[in-house]
């Protein structure tokens, strides 16, 4: 998909993902992975803001959200200035962001992987931005561990790139292993459709 094409379809889907923020079951996740978040934080498709509300202020000093589209981005400052809360924002493709190396304490990435045409140099990406003493925190949605369903994923995965402007059948875990990002631990649910991932930088390898 077209990138213009897929900025248009989630600026469409603002109301959709304000909507999402009261799913329970999904602020539990966010809860329990945002506030282990510390020092400055770059969150990368920031989108409208959901994760604003589980952020420790105590530890987190300043939060950069960037998003490539104006509309969630407009929701997002909306929902920091509610909460009070130190941020800052940067519009733009997060594969043509360019970070000096270790300028976070912490990257947060949640429901992004899979929508990024290269997800393996993102991760790099994160890899690198992160300071080397930090922390890398997703929640992402993949490719689930039951055949049957991981079978379905793969048939409905261009019918679903068409609709929501994502993947479904991206192996999460697999990413990882691959990118030069050491994961510490992870919790699966859904039948490993979801997961939550605390990881820290390693090495900088060259491809």
């Amino acid at each position: 998909m077209k990138q213009d094409k897929l900025i248009k379809k989630y600026d469409k889907q603002v109301p959709m993902y304000v909507s999402n923020q009261e799913n329970p079951t999904m602020s539990e996740w966010r809860r329990k992975l945002i506030r282990e978040a510390e020092g400055k934080v770059l969150e990368v498709g920031v989108g409208v803001g959901a994760n604003f509300p589980y952020y420790d202020t105590e530890k987190v000093t300043a939060i950069c959200g960037v998003d490539f589209s104006s509309e969630m981005l407009h929701q997002a400052r909306r929902n920091a200035r509610n909460l009070n809360m130190n941020t800052s924002f940067i519009q733009k493709d997060i594969e043509k962001l360019e970070i000096e190396a270790e300028s976070f304490d912490c990257i947060v990435s949640t429901l992004t992987l899979c929508s990024y045409p290269d997800p393996l140099k993102t991760l790099n990406k994160f890899n690198n931005w992160c300071a080397k003493d930090g922390k890398v925190l997703l929640l992402e949605h993949g490719l689930s561990n039951n055949p049957l369903l991981s079978f379905t994923q793969k048939a409905i995965n261009p019918i679903f790139l068409q609709v929501s402007g994502c993947h479904c059948k991206r192996n999460v875990l697999a990413l990882l292993e691959e990118s030069n990002l050491v994961v510490e631990k992870v919790e699966r649910y859904w039948s490993g459709i979801i997961n939550l991932i605390w990881a820290k930088p390693g090495p900088t390898i060259e491809s």
